[in-house]
């Protein structure tokens, strides 16, 4: 087992505007997907282990409570941290050294009112 996780989902009240932030600050193509009752914004999968989504769909409600997913923030997070509130978020917490010296890591609320993580060794 290479992860715990397999995928993730992260919803969105308006699932363009949270496309559009995902892809500013993650530098990214995601791919937008409609079902019945429910549409999808899939993030770049190729060579992942976890399979990240956005969800928009009855039950699918932006929290700030419960469970922080944290993003691989890369070489260095700041640099997707500096998009964060150019693109609509919030940071939370700026970055921040681990108290075990294991990276860094910084918290935002995303566009839709998602507390989301990222982590980085610097």
């Amino acid at each position: 087992m290479k992860s715990y996780i397999s995928i993730f989902e992260i919803p969105a009240m308006k699932i363009s505007r949270a496309i559009d932030f995902y892809q500013a600050i993650l530098d990214v193509k995601i791919e937008k997907v409609e079902m019945p009752g429910m549409q999808m914004g899939i993030l770049p999968y190729e060579d992942q282990v976890v399979t990240a989504v956005i969800t928009q769909a009855e039950g699918y409600n932006p929290s700030g409570d419960g469970v922080t997913i944290y993003l691989n923030g890369g070489d260095n997070l700041q640099v997707i941290l500096d998009k964060v509130e150019k693109n609509g978020g919030k940071t939370l917490i700026p970055k921040t050294p681990h108290a075990d010296d294991s990276g860094y890591f910084a918290i935002f609320f995303d566009t839709e009112g998602n507390r989301i993580g990222l982590h980085s060794m610097h």
